[in-house]
């Protein structure tokens, strides 16, 4: 049997890095794109441990000429590129509607027209906005409560009209709050991790009553693949999730009881969202992907941070986060 060649886009990010990984321990070809940049520097690609068996191209899907270069003789694409930082929405949506929506079309137009067998889009939870009922189906209202959950509407729409409108075998994959190595600084769990590791005493925080429905990144994968291997999965939009809510202030209680830590948490009013768009709840129900395609997440909320800890642990990866910053 041949080897399938698959490309993942965003692949520099910190989900992508990891899907590279699992891809090429699964024995595909793995295409790998990297936003262009004139470092020729390729992100968190830069710490896989698979980089001398994966091909690395820097670009951009908000080209669309360029979309059809990478997606020539691919036979499954990964679509993770996307601007996804919420508080940088506010200030910039245009940004989002370029990268998100425009960039889902090239790779649309580029996957159909070059005749990929398999497409998976990444949505995200925060298109449910705050839910209205728990666990979220993925039959749950859309609300668009900033310009980041707009764009990915707008996206996820555009994606799935490639599958009504011109029959491509699509799947839109919509992960829920995802945590782990590498993660940015920008959310919450490695903001905390970091601090604490740096060993700063007093850590300033947003709101801490939302929940979250909080997944492992290597369970968020293996959800990514679940959904691609299986037929049944075509033209739907599929949850990935634990199924299993936590406030983020006992999540933040659990990451200083595993650290060891007395480090004290105040509220910082600068780092809270409109009241409009913040999204207190979200819970996933996960029967549709256990139902199709049998998945299953493995770690625990506790599993799951304490190899995240275990990681922000060692110094050279710590180097890697501006602790003294508010990043957005």
């Amino acid at each position: 049997m041949d080897v399938e060649t698959v490309l993942v886009t965003g692949a520099d990010g910190f989900i992508g890095s990891h899907l590279t990984e699992m891809l090429v321990k699964e024995g595909y070809k793995v295409k790998a794109l990297s936003q262009y940049n004139s470092f020729n520097y390729w992100g968190w690609l830069e710490d896989v441990s698979c980089l001398d068996q994966i091909e690395v191209f820097n670009g951009d899907v908000r080209d669309a000429h360029y979309c059809k270069h990478i997606t020539k003789d691919v036979d499954i694409v990964y679509h993770l590129a996307a601007l996804i930082a919420i508080p940088y929405s506010y200030v910039a949506p245009d940004s989002y509607v370029d990268t998100n929506v425009r960039g889902t079309l090239n790779i649309c137009q580029a996957t159909k027209e070059n005749g990929c067998s398999r497409v998976i889009h990444t949505s995200t939870s925060e298109v449910y906005g705050t839910a209205q009922y728990v666990p979220i189906d993925e039959k749950h209202p859309l609300q668009a409560q900033s310009p980041y959950s707009a764009s990915k509407i707008g996206a996820d729409a555009m994606a799935m009209s490639f599958y009504n409108a011109f029959d491509l075998p699509l799947t839109i994959a919509r992960p829920f709050n995802t945590y782990g190595p590498r993660q940015s600084a920008r959310a919450v769990i490695p903001t905390i991790i970091s601090q604490i590791a740096d060993g700063v005493g007093q850590i300033k925080l947003g709101d801490v009553t939302p929940t979250r429905d909080f997944s492992y990144v290597e369970d968020t994968c293996r959800g990514f693949l679940a959904v691609a291997k299986s037929e049944k999965t075509l033209g739907r939009t599929i949850n990935i999730g634990s199924n299993f809510e936590i406030s983020v202030g006992d999540m933040l209680d659990l990451i200083r009881e595993i650290m060891n830590s007395n480090v004290e948490f105040v509220y910082d009013d600068q780092r809270t969202r409109p009241e409009a768009s913040e999204v207190f709840r979200l819970w996933c129900d996960n029967t549709l992907i256990r139902d199709l395609t049998g998945f299953e997440p493995e770690h625990s909320i506790r599993e799951g941070l304490k190899k995240t800890v275990d990681w922000f642990s060692i110094p050279q990866n710590l180097t890697k986060y501006k602790t003294s910053i508010y990043n957005v």
